[in-house]
């Protein structure tokens, strides 16, 4: 069994990799000018998020008033800083498939209303929401902005549809996290980040039972009691009402607010009990990772989201951009016959330097008959099948980003180099064809496995869940 500082550090070290891999750079400048712009659709499209809103039907359907509402959040929604804090799985850090996330909920009021009321007072309140595709059609980690209101007809139905849990998540939720997508809110990341610091309206402790929480969590415990209070506004129940707050592999606490402003965390809150009361969102439980890695070092502020950087180091100044050193034209040295050549990219392809056009044929012919070759030449056929990039490239493709994969591969190998079969070449090919699976899915030509029912499908009658020749009498 892992210690608590190994299984520490393995949560770091996957949040690094994340926010090294998973939201590059090039992404965030592109969708910032286009949000900054006006542009949200084209700020979207920058992030990798796929739109299935239709204003108009909104308007048709809700009114103008809602409609109004709707494009005022897109326009203030920041998709890169949506992306940056989306709920991810272990080990590699993807999205986690198969999610729906309330972004925002649109009661009659313009503030939260309870779940089960809509505007017009009967009917679940509509919901602007985020979703992630399942699991064998994630390839690119897309996002999906859709919206969602109980309703098998009217917008948002098509998308719901195809999704195998459209109804908004009750852990994974940012309707009350608005900071963590809404522009015109970030600055409120560092006061509900769980930075240690309790916040002025709930001056009391947190009586909390060791076995309640054990200390290697990474709790925000200071932030809970003030979370539960918002929870509780905003499904319209009382400021004490007790709420369940879920800590990952089957345990649960109940955390009930006391009035002198703490609360007490109660273990293992009974089944019929914690199914009935809102669940404590998932943002609100743990510290904030970027928080974390920024304590321990790993990362500078320079490497967040310039957003996530402003509202936990206001103070910071950014040092401008600090564009990496090329490499792709540097040529390489390679030990070769006793000496030291070099290859380099000439025309766009991996070419060796220190042998002449007529030496490199003659080499690659005695390849083809099975003999040994140059190092030079072994030193590019190793840079096509298998580079040291290789680990670097598999991430980006992981997360979906093909241009930066491409890009390392161009710096490399060149623009126009002819890949060899091995493992490189298996990488790239595999990621295209899980974009074709993603595609599929997205327009509807690929499902659930055979003898599956789609989500809102309803199971014939003359079908038996257990045939009758199976069962027991």
């Amino acid at each position: 069994m892992l210690t608590s500082t190994a299984n520490g550090t393995s949560r770091l070290s996957l949040w690094l990799r994340v926010r090294e891999f998973a939201v590059p750079p090039s992404m965030i400048e592109t969708a910032s000018a286009r949000r900054l712009r006006g542009d949200w659709a084209g700020a979207c499209a920058a992030a990798r998020i796929d739109v299935d809103l239709d204003l108009r039907a909104l308007e048709r359907v809700y009114g103008r008033e809602l409609a109004r509402r709707v494009r005022d959040d897109l326009r203030h929604l920041a998709p890169d800083l949506l992306r940056w804090h989306m709920p991810r799985i272990a080990p590699d850090g993807l999205l986690r498939p198969g999610l729906t996330v309330a972004l925002a909920r649109y009661g009659q009021t313009g503030r939260p209303a309870p779940d089960g009321v809509g505007p017009d007072g009967v009917g679940p309140v509509p919901h602007l929401v985020a979703r992630t595709p399942p699991a064998w059609a994630d390839a690119g980690q897309r996002i999906s902005l859709a919206w969602w209101d109980g309703h098998r007809t009217g917008p948002g139905a098509g998308a719901a549809a195809r999704h195998p849990h459209p109804r908004p998540s009750r852990l994974f939720r940012f309707d009350l996290h608005r900071h963590l997508w809404d522009a015109r809110r970030a600055e409120e990341l560092r006061a509900r980040s769980g930075d240690g610091r309790a916040p002025a309206s709930s001056p009391g402790p947190l009586e909390t039972p060791p076995e309640a929480v054990p200390a290697g969590l990474r709790c925000a415990l200071d932030r809970w009691a003030a979370e539960a209070e918002l929870l509780n506004r905003a499904e319209g129940r009382s400021a004490g009402g007790p709420v369940v707050v879920r800590l990952g592999s089957g345990r649960r606490v109940l955390l009930e607010p006391l009035p002198d402003g703490g609360a007490a965390v109660t273990p293992a809150p009974p089944e019929n009990l914690a199914a009935t009361l809102p669940v404590l969102p998932d943002a609100a439980t743990w510290v904030l990772p970027d928080l974390e890695l920024l304590r321990a070092g790993l990362v500078g502020p320079d490497r967040l989201h310039p957003l996530v950087v402003a509202a936990l180091v206001p103070d910071h100044r950014p040092a401008g951009p600090v564009r990496p050193p090329d490499a792709a034209g540097q040529p390489r040295l390679v030990e070769c016959r006793g000496a030291r050549h070099r290859i380099a990219l000439v025309d766009g392809v991996l070419t060796p330097l220190d042998h002449d056009p007529a030496e490199v044929r003659r080499e690659e012919l005695l390849v083809a008959l099975t003999g040994t070759p140059l190092p030079c030449l072994r030193a590019i056929d190793e840079a096509h099948r298998r580079p040291d990039c290789l680990t670097g490239v598999r991430e980006r493709l992981d997360h979906g980003d093909t241009a930066g994969a491409l890009a390392v591969v161009e710096g490399l190998l060149g623009p126009d180099a002819l890949l060899r079969g091995g493992a490189l070449r298996d990488e790239l090919e595999a990621a295209a064809h899980r974009r074709i699976t993603y595609g599929l899915y997205r327009a509807g030509l690929a499902g659930p496995a055979p003898d599956r029912l789609l989500p809102g499908t309803r199971r014939p009658r003359d079908r038996r869940s257990h045939p009758r020749d199976v069962t027991r009498r």
